[in-house]
């Protein structure tokens, strides 16, 4: 594939996206090529399309995705989706595009429009747009009926090929047809950015002429999620803007004064017409042809194509990482190594290092006292943790944070026990939630992730209890345990429950490696099998059943749909999964694996990429475990020296990490 433009060559993972085996910039007339590829309509790709008809070879034109990136294009952000068209441009009215091909001749399967209705509701309930940095917005009460004007940039060609009226002809005709109704003028993302120019101050004047009485138009001159405002409007009026089939997927009526690619459909108010479009379609259809069949995608960690829904999943992660930390977050009493890798894990805003520094909230480990009145974000490791220990200095690729409290505290209710009691969870989620567990389990994923250095015997004839041991002074067995709150007495428990049983001991890592509390003197009196360095995949194979006291093991558990008893108060306990020795009173709601997996691995923690330092789906975090697994085989190491070069080496990579991230 050759390309003329300097912008095109420089797009991250081209190849991938345009599924050209070699791109080539301007190349020479000796070369073969079989296609070149031009930028939309801009007048450059005049000459690419020349450059084409004297080589006898197609011309593809390219324009960004629907589901486009975090950032602005013009600010750098380089696109996750792009399109490809060998008829037109969809944003051209003028002439067919392959996009409108399909809605006027295809067919579409059920298959289809399902995964069309799963997307949407990802996107809804996400709030994902073509960008994605801007945060959610309350409008306030609504008293009378709301509706939304979109903006679009000044000499924005979507606007003239696409046949569009003008701006103050369609605030006019709005005024008209929903009089007393409050007014929202929505300013383009590259206007407010400085990036390009808007009517809007013409339109603050009434265009020239007077407003009717009692009427205003209300400004909305700073960064908003179009989904937010959705969600809080009767009406959307543009002329072209992709927020338009946004609307549709939000389920809100759109009128167009122009011809984009969703209308003409029967599914918006038109008024200008596009008389090559005669068929009915449904809001799935339009949804599946456009950002199913007609855009391409790239994950960006691994520089390889991926689905609609490996984009939206790694868009969603960044948009709820954002939302817990926008403006300035102050964390104090943080190591070097934590400092190294913690603002990777609050995207929304900046974090900051010193008490003299004036912030939003404050950030603390564990269940620390946070310094001052405001707002406590409370940080902990999360569930998919790493390939080694923390205590080696492993660094982690998922924290949870959480503004309520902590998961393992049951003493105050968190983000995590709040979201298994209220929230409710999509068919989206509950797929994602399912395939992720099947691929754990398959996979023998645990926290840390060490290499197995001896086998577990088991039994024959007889059930198996696997007994977890926890480190003894951690902060989720001083506040999660009501009676049981050592190693011992869990091992006697578990013996007087199941006296006929095989029982196997594994106490935790950190406790083999001598980092942390935890030893049990002679465990052999109660345990018939004691393993330090099995992995725990091989133990929970081994098992029929689990007795923990708030171990993340009692979860993993439930992942491979064993019995397990709970003799403390852990997340996951309580909710009708587990036999729970003691009450949960706030826990009402009966809840599935399913549901539990969502709200545990996908919603509550946040991802952050070993490889690139940015906050990811859980996906591709699982990819980089097993990856790192099979690269870098991590023993636990009770050794002095080991453990010594572990750290160092941890420490060191942690600090090359932020130094690139810095850069």
């Amino acid at each position: 594939m050759g390309v003329r433009s300097i912008g095109i060559a420089r797009i991250p993972h081209l190849r991938c996206l345009l599924g050209a085996d070699r791109v080539v910039f301007r190349p020479p007339s000796w070369l073969h090529v079989d296609v070149m590829a031009g930028w939309g309509r801009k007048p450059n790709t005049a000459a690419v399309a020349q450059e084409a008809k004297r080589r006898g070879v197609p011309v593809l034109r390219l324009e960004d995705g629907f589901v486009r990136s975090v950032g602005l294009g013009r600010e750098g952000a380089p696109p996750r989706s792009i399109v490809l068209d060998d008829l037109g441009v969809h944003h051209d009215a003028g002439r067919p595009s392959r996009l409108e091909r399909i809605l006027e001749t295809g067919t579409f399967t059920e298959a289809e429009r399902a995964r069309a209705r799963r997307a949407m509701q990802t996107i809804r309930r996400e709030g994902l747009s073509k960008y994605n940095a801007a945060p959610d917005v309350d409008l306030g009460p609504r008293t009378r009926p709301r509706i939304l004007i979109v903006d679009q940039s000044a000499g924005d060609l979507s606007l003239r090929l696409g046949r569009a009226r003008t701006a103050e002809a369609m605030l006019w005709d709005t005024l008209e047809e929903h009089p007393g109704a409050e007014l929202l003028w929505k300013v383009h993302p590259d206007v407010l950015a400085g990036h390009a120019s808007s009517p809007v101050r013409a339109i603050e004047r009434g265009a020239g002429r007077a407003l009717p009485p009692g009427t205003s138009v209300r400004v909305l001159d700073r960064p908003c999620s179009p989904q937010s405002l959705l969600a809080q409007v009767d009406h959307v009026v543009t002329r072209t803007s992709l927020v338009g089939m946004e609307a549709l997927v939000a389920g809100v009526p759109v009128t167009v004064h122009g011809a984009p690619f969703y209308a003409g459909w029967g599914l918006t108010d038109d008024r200008v017409e596009c008389d090559r479009r005669t068929r009915r379609r449904s809001v799935e259809e339009v949804f599946a042809a456009a950002y199913l069949r007609y855009a391409r995608y790239v994950d960006p960690e691994s520089g390889q194509a991926c689905s609609l829904e490996h984009t939206l999943a790694a868009l969603s992660a960044w948009r709820r990482a954002a939302a817990r930390s926008r403006g300035t977050t102050r964390a104090l009493g943080f190591s070097v190594w934590k400092r190294s890798f913690l603002p990777a894990f609050l995207p929304g805003g900046r974090v900051v290092f010193s008490p003299r520094r004036s912030a939003d909230r404050e950030l603390v480990w564990g269940t620390k006292r946070a310094p001052s009145a405001l707002p406590t974000l409370r940080v902990e490791d999360g569930f998919l943790r790493s390939v080694g220990l923390g205590s080696d200095l492993a660094r982690p690729s998922s924290l949870a944070l959480d503004a309520r409290g902590l998961y393992y505290d049951p003493e105050a209710p968190s983000d995590l026990e709040w979201m298994l009691e209220h929230a409710d969870f999509g068919e989206d989620e509950l797929l994602r939630a399912r395939a992720l567990r099947r691929r754990i389990v398959e996979e023998g994923l645990s926290k840390y992730n060490p290499t197995a250095r001896e086998g577990v015997r088991g039994a024959t004839g007889r059930a198996v209890v696997l007994v977890v041991g926890q480190v003894e002074d951690d902060a989720s067995i001083q506040r999660g345990c009501v009676d049981v709150r050592t190693n011992a007495e869990l091992l006697a428990q578990a013996r007087r429950a199941r006296p006929d049983a095989h029982v196997i001991f594994k106490p935790h890592p950190d406790v083999v490696s001598g980092n942390r509390l935890g030893q049990v003197e002679r465990p052999e009196r109660f345990a018939d099998e004691v393993v330090r360095e099995a992995s725990l995949a091989d133990c929970l194979a081994a098992a029929d059943e689990v007795h923990t006291m708030t171990s993340l093991v009692g979860f993993e558990a439930l992942l491979r749909r064993l019995r397990v008893v709970v003799y403390g108060r852990p997340f996951y306990a309580g909710w009708g999964l587990t036999q729970d020795r003691h009450p949960f009173e706030r826990r009402t709601r009966r809840r599935t694996l399913d549901e539990l997996v969502a709200a545990a691995l996908v919603r509550y923690p946040v991802y952050v990429s070993q490889r690139t330092g940015q906050v990811v789906a859980v996906e591709t975090v699982v990819a980089q475990l097993l990856k790192a697994r099979r690269r870098r085989p991590t023993g636990i190491g009770s050794h002095p020296a080991t453990r010594w070069l572990r750290k160092g080496r941890n420490l060191a990579h942690a600090l090359l990490m932020q130094r690139r991230r810095r850069a």
